[in-house]
C-alpha cells in the first residue's frame, strides 16, 4: 500500500523503450505518457520528470519527443549504437540509475516507470538507503523481482484504456 500525500516530493524516471515495446507487443497499442505521468505524480509535488529515449532516426520520432515535452517531461536522448555485424543497442539503464542516485536526496519518492529486471540492484540500493520507491509498469511483462523490491507497484495492465491508445493502421 502506498503512503501518498500531497507534500511528497516526487521524481519520475521513465524508460520509454521498455513501456513502448511492452504496449506494442502485448496490446498493439501506444502508451499515453501524459497519463503515466499523472498516475506517477498522483497530486504530489513533482520535482523532476525525465523521459529517456533512444534516437533511431524514425519518421515520427521528433513529433513523439515533442509530445513528451508538452506532457511535462524533460527528454534525455541517446543515439542508437550500431556495432560491427549490424547489432544495435540503445538502453538507458545506467543513465537512469545514475540520475536517480544523484537526485534521491531531493526526493521523498522515486517513481521508476519500467518493468526491466536490470533495475533490481538499483531498487535494492534505494531500499537499503531508506528511499521510498514506486514502480509503474505493465504487470504481465514486468520482472517479478521488480514487483517485490518496489514499495508500491502500479500495474498499467489494470487499466489499459486509461494508459493506452490503439495503433492506427493505414488499411481500411
Amino acid at each position: 500500500m502506498s503512503i501518498r500525500n500531497p507534500d511528497q516530493r516526487v521524481g519520475v524516471f521513465v524508460d520509454i523503450q521498455n513501456l513502448y515495446y511492452s504496449a506494442r507487443n502485448m496490446y498493439n497499442a501506444r502508451v499515453k505518457f501524459n497519463e503515466v505521468l499523472e498516475a506517477a505524480v498522483a497530486g504530489r509535488k513533482l520535482i523532476r520528470a525525465i523521459a529517456y529515449v533512444v534516437k533511431a532516426d524514425m519518421p515520427e520520432e521528433h513529433t513523439f519527443f515533442e509530445a513528451l515535452e508538452k506532457a511535462g517531461f524533460e527528454v534525455k536522448i541517446k543515439e542508437l549504437q550500431t556495432f560491427a555485424g549490424g547489432h544495435q543497442k540503445g538502453d538507458w539503464d545506467v543513465g537512469i540509475a545514475m540520475d536517480i542516485v544523484k537526485l534521491m536526496n531531493k526526493l521523498d519518492v522515486v517513481v521508476l516507470a519500467s518493468g526491466d529486471g536490470d533495475y533490481a540492484p538499483l531498487l535494492e540500493y534505494l531500499q537499503m538507503s531508506g528511499q521510498f520507491t514506486e514502480t509503474l509498469a505493465f504487470g504481465k511483462s514486468c520482472s517479478g523481482k521488480i514487483k517485490l523490491l518496489t514499495d508500491y507497484f502500479i500495474d498499467l495492465d489494470e487499466n489499459p484504456r486509461k494508459f493506452l491508445m490503439p495503433i492506427k493502421t493505414g488499411r481500411k
